[in-house]
């Protein structure tokens, strides 16, 4: 049977671009995650911080409007006066949301998590794929590096703001319905810092967790490496400036003492005692990202793709 009673027609028109191309890599890993109960549990523990701050507010709202009041009953059989507890509140526990103080405290407890998060995800998101050989096949596709690249981070930034970013801007906007309509426009920068703080995190995350999880790959190293990071160098750097006396600067190998000194800034806070420069920190930001985008251009055009 000829072509011409098949109707057949050759192929005269050309691939799109992938342009959008990070996005199907990015799903397939949220996917990937999203399917595992460990991550679920990890997740509603990283709520807890949010629904403490959450009930907070409005607890520090009815504490305010009981302030006539000459005391209140907070426990069975328990009475405090309205102006202790709402010095409790803000004092204490910084739950004013007109400061960028509650928001810096909540980044803070929050890390935490996104770490432990991070650090179970990264083999996941990467690692398998040097292991098991999957770069080649994604990268066998009519997609680049950095679409590759662009789409794992991606699926990093989902996570890291899904418990930092996202969280606060709820926060933010409680507080708004819980004060005035003019909280919005008169603390918009509170709002632009939050998401410029998320924006930091998400960067510099990304970028060291992909770079971390192609040096080692496997889960267990991955988890030793990322505290190694995050926990040790902090508590070393603690130890060089407040015990031994050192000089500032020292704290800037803590990478997350970094990202909180860019922070205050960015929320128009006061750095806490013997910080460096905020000038610094992010001059050590941007060279770690970017010795970290290197070493990962480097690791993938070192693998060998068949077309």
């Amino acid at each position: 049977m000829s072509a011409e009673l098949l109707q057949y027609r050759a192929w005269r028109g050309g691939f799109r671009e992938p342009i959008f191309a990070s996005w199907p890599i990015a799903r397939v890993a949220l996917k990937m995650i999203f399917r595992r109960k460990l991550f679920w549990v990890l997740y509603a523990l990283a709520l807890l911080m949010f629904f403490m701050y959450f009930f907070g507010q409005y607890l520090l709202a009815w504490a305010e409007s009981q302030a006539d009041e000459s005391g209140i009953q907070v426990l069975p059989g328990t009475k405090t006066a309205p102006g202790d507890l709402i010095q409790l509140l803000r004092g204490a526990f910084h739950l004013d949301g007109r400061q960028g103080t509650m928001y810096l405290n909540f980044f803070g407890f929050q890390g935490y998590m996104v770490m432990i998060v991070l650090a179970l995800a990264g083999s996941l998101l990467i690692g398998n794929d040097f292991q098991f050989g999957s770069l080649s096949f994604y990268l066998s596709k009519p997609i680049s590096r950095v679409h590759y690249l662009l789409g794992k981070a991606l699926a990093v930034a989902v996570f890291v703001n899904l418990m930092t970013t996202v969280p606060a801007i709820v926060l933010w906007v409680q507080f708004g319905l819980l004060d005035s309509w003019s909280f919005f426009y008169q603390k918009l920068d509170l709002l632009l810092g939050i998401v410029a703080y998320g924006l930091v995190l998400t960067v510099c995350l990304s970028a060291m967790l992909l770079a971390a999880a192609t040096w080692v790959r496997r889960t267990v190293p991955l988890i030793m490496t990322w505290c190694t990071l995050f926990f040790f160098l902090r508590m070393l750097s603690g130890a060089m400036v407040f015990v031994l006396d050192m000089d500032p600067r020292w704290r800037l190998m803590d990478i997350w003492n970094n990202t909180y000194c860019v922070g205050t800034w960015l929320l128009q806070e006061q750095p806490g005692i013997r910080q460096p420069a905020v000038g610094w920190a992010v001059a050590v930001l941007i060279t770690v990202c970017t010795l970290c985008v290197m070493y990962l251009s480097m690791r993938i055009r070192a693998v060998e793709v068949v077309k």
